[in-house]
């Protein structure tokens, strides 16, 4: 198995997101000691915002398309993903590679993958949350990744971390707990 792991923060060693996506990635691997992992991080080395089509990184599409399960550190940046996150998936949507046009309109080629998403944000943007709307970061992954044909597509969310300490410790919790009851 390989997984690929992928980070986004901008924010380093205070990051949440990359806590918990390194808490994944750990887990994930003690439950398959075999397994490959391979580290992207957008933060420290962002990819190029793509300058005309089919000029995409080569090596960040390959290391998608070779992993079994993908998990990306997906912190909330106003309402939406980080924009080094946003330029790798324009990266690895590449048509004839991870989807295609046919004859009833697009198809996704990517369904072996598993995608698990650990998203933080510092208000509550889920349930009956009044900014509910304002989000914008996991629908436009979850859109993005059915696009592809990604059809196990798992979320973890650390939601609410700048409402207080209490808060904050219950989301973290709250996101380890989800953690611990990913297989492998």
């Amino acid at each position: 198995m390989t997984i690929l792991h992928v980070d986004s923060s901008i924010n380093g060693d205070r990051s949440v997101s990359r806590a918990l996506t390194a808490a994944t990635v750990a887990h994930l691997a003690a439950l398959t000691p075999s397994a490959k992992v391979v580290y992207r991080d957008l933060g420290a080395t962002p990819l190029p915002h793509l300058a005309q089509i089919g000029a995409g990184d080569a090596g960040a599409l390959d290391e998608f398309l070779s992993a079994d399960t993908v998990v990306i550190g997906a912190p909330m940046y106003n309402f939406g993903v980080p924009s080094q996150l946003k330029v790798w998936l324009d990266h690895i949507a590449v048509p004839g590679k991870t989807f295609r046009y046919g004859a009833n309109g697009p198809e996704g080629l990517c369904a072996r993958q598993r995608v698990i998403v650990i998203s933080s944000r510092g208000g509550i943007f889920t349930g009956a949350s009044p900014y509910a709307s304002f989000d914008h970061q996991e629908s436009h992954l979850k859109a993005f990744f059915g696009f592809l044909g990604v059809w196990d597509l798992r979320f973890v969310r650390a939601e609410g971390l700048a409402l207080g300490e209490e808060m904050q410790q219950k989301a973290l919790a709250a996101a380890r707990a989800d953690i611990a009851q990913l297989a492998a």
